[in-house]
């Protein structure tokens, strides 16, 4: 069973940057879909980005040009890269990765980045 460890989650200024990194237990990264989703407070859980093993990337339209995600095959690791953070970024952020061949999808526990106006 991979595990999925995030850290890099705090408080932060509006317009400030976080980096976020979600560290695999297992080499799956280079051929998985990755995604990170969040959840605000008293809101349901959305997806932030996903990019597939191909590379090709996706964002949500509120995080488009702020927000970069990438992956590190020999680290095992990926990353969200926050820019231009406002409060409504604010949330619990999770890292998943999902491997279609195996039916697997693996989740991380949440960071939290909390935004202050």
């Amino acid at each position: 069973q991979v595990q999925l460890v995030e850290s890099g989650g705090g408080l932060v200024q509006a317009g400030g940057s976080l980096r976020l990194s979600c560290a695999a237990s297992g080499s799956i990264f280079s051929f998985a879909t990755l995604n990170w989703h969040r959840q605000a407070p008293g809101k349901q859980r959305e997806l932030v980005t996903s990019t597939g093993s191909t590379g090709r990337t996706t964002y949500a339209d509120s995080v488009k040009g702020r927000f970069t995600i990438s992956r590190d095959g020999a680290k095992n690791t990926m990353y969200l890269q926050m820019d231009s953070l406002n409060p409504e970024d604010t949330g619990v952020y999770y890292c998943n990765a999902f491997v279609a061949a195996k039916g697997a999808d693996f989740w991380g526990q949440g960071t939290q980045v909390t935004v202050s106006s």
